[in-house]
């Protein structure tokens, strides 16, 4: 799939933490060695730390890097990516070019480079830290099945993944991209409550992130949708239900709903 004359299976642009839990993921799930993976950040301090860390070679600029490297991930902010692909545009040969910079099209990154390069765009977000995280892929015009498949196994190493066409990637964005603060808001709502119903901040955070936990994996585990989840869990004349009824008056699920919209279409509104 990928060429063999180049010295680096995998070059990183941009060392921040998405970068560094990618390159945890694919080292810990063994599918390269750290001597088969470069990096590059503007960043000195975060280079060498990136380096500190894997084990992986600092590249002396981005240049250098795509121009040693079979695979590139492009890892850094969407305000950077103009400056980025013109800088390595006479490096790009033969590369697959993977993107997580939010927001920015493989059109996009394939008009600015030429050469009908290959890129794979995916939406990751950040429990992929933690090796479970949530990635959506799809490729651009000139990639192939095959090395969409192979972007696929290096995000699969840090969790789950799934392949859609690119109109989908403003909804995902809004969904699994920006998910994880909804999850902690409402964490911190519960939190609040606990505390101003007398409970001490660690013991309301305990309780809290443990029944988060325990619910995602009934979710995850159980043939059940998540509504009959909730009424299995909402007896009539209970506590649960006396919670859901205020969340029912002040139009909750309707203001969620709306809220992720608004996040999808902001996605919509930044990309290029």
């Amino acid at each position: 799939m990928m060429t063999n004359h180049k010295k680096y299976k995998i070059g990183f642009i941009g060392a921040g933490n998405m970068a560094s839990a990618i390159c945890r993921a694919i080292i810990n799930g063994g599918l390269y060695k750290p001597e088969e993976i470069a990096a590059y950040d503007i960043d000195n301090q975060k280079r060498e730390q990136f380096h500190k860390e894997f084990g992986i070679t600092p590249a002396e600029d981005n240049s250098f890097l795509v121009a040693e490297s079979q695979c590139v991930i492009l890892a850094i902010k969407p305000q950077h990516i103009a400056e980025v692909l013109d800088e390595i545009r006479e490096a790009v040969d033969d590369q697959l070019i993977i993107s997580i910079v939010a927001g920015i099209s493989t059109k996009y990154i394939e008009t600015a480079l030429g050469k009908s390069p290959t890129v794979i765009r995916t939406m990751p977000n950040t429990p992929l830290m933690f090796g479970a995280g949530t990635a959506a892929l799809c490729r651009g015009k000139y990639a192939s099945e095959e090395q969409l498949n192979f972007a696929e196994r290096l995000f699969h190493a840090a969790g789950l993944t799934v392949i859609v066409e690119e109109e989908m990637m403003d909804a995902i964005t809004a969904l699994s991209g920006s998910g994880p603060a909804y999850f902690f808001y409402l964490v911190e709502s519960m939190m609040q409550a606990a505390i101003e119903l007398g409970l001490d901040s660690v013991l309301a955070k305990k309780l809290a992130t443990n029944t988060g936990l325990g619910a995602m994996k009934m979710l995850i585990q159980s043939q059940e949708e998540p509504q009959e989840l909730r009424r299995r869990v909402t007896s009539p004349g209970g506590t649960t239900e006396a919670a859901i009824s205020v969340l029912d008056s002040e139009d909750v699920k309707r203001t969620f709903i709306e809220a992720i919209k608004s996040a999808a279409r902001r996605s919509k509104q930044l990309g290029l």
